[in-house]
């Protein structure tokens, strides 16, 4: 298949238009019309993500997180950033990325999916009411906070949470915002949610939340948008036949000692 098709297709389950002014998705390294055969799919476009995709026979490698955000003055061995833009390149390999417009589309869906969640909504509305950023929805049974956590940690595959609350608490109603979520606390609350699981949530950004009214489990920023490579490894693999969806499995760069 020829990159340029394939990108297509990516557009069309994710238009690029619907991502963020500040977002850099779409190919950023590589031929719009060379051949590819296989993709390996990942979060981050690491070093060692790089190598396990040349090792893998892959022609693509296909991120969530944009390797290049701001403009580039160069592209030499003096940087993290050109160093692997050009070892992708010396690979025969190309980058693409599906970010902010992959966010609005489909990964508040597939996280309330992951949650069994009831009657979800988007949280925060980007592009219209139906696309945006998380989403929010009934639990099939109430849980104690305690219990919602342990769910979160088995339905995202997470060795570990952090919680903010009491964990005695009843949870009925609760919003998911993958990645960073802080931002989305105010619109959990605004939509009488009980908690919100997200990434990244600062012990400021905890306790204030805690005031506000809301419980807050933090499952990491890889942690739930993982789903991302499992996603999209399932999207090829029934969409496009004539190519070789392959997943990452080098995992988060993050451990608790």
């Amino acid at each position: 298949m020829i990159l340029k098709d394939f990108i297509g297709i990516m557009n069309g389950l994710a238009p690029v238009q619907f991502s963020e002014g500040w977002d850099n998705p779409g190919l950023l390294v590589g031929d719009a019309d060379m051949d590819i055969s296989r993709v390996y799919i990942a979060l981050d476009a690491t070093s060692e993500v790089i190598e396990a995709a040349h090792d893998a026979g892959a022609d693509l490698i296909l991120t969530h997180h944009p390797l290049i955000f701001k403009p580039v003055r160069h592209v030499s061995s003096d940087d993290y950033v050109g160093r692997r833009v050009m070892k992708i390149l010396s690979c025969g390999m190309a980058l693409f990325a599906m970010h902010t417009d992959f966010d609005v589309t489909c990964m508040g869906t597939e996280a309330a999916t992951r949650l069994g969640l009831i009657e979800s909504k988007v949280l925060e509305p980007t592009v219209s009411e139906d696309y945006g950023l998380g989403a929010f929805g009934y639990l099939k049974e109430d849980l104690k906070l305690k219990e919602l956590a342990e769910k979160v940690k088995d339905d995202f595959e997470v060795d570990h949470v952090t919680v903010y609350g009491d964990p005695e608490s009843t949870m009925v109603k609760v919003a998911v915002l993958p990645g960073s979520g802080a931002s989305g606390i105010d619109a959990a609350c605004m939509e009488g949610c009980d908690a919100l699981i997200t990434g990244d949530i600062s012990h400021h950004d905890g306790t204030d939340a805690l005031e506000k009214g809301i419980s807050i489990i933090d499952a990491g920023h890889y942690g739930i948008e993982k789903l991302f490579i499992g996603f999209m490894y399932r999207f090829i693999g029934d969409k496009i036949k004539e190519i070789e969806a392959v997943e990452d499995k080098t995992g988060d760069k993050a451990w608790l000692i």
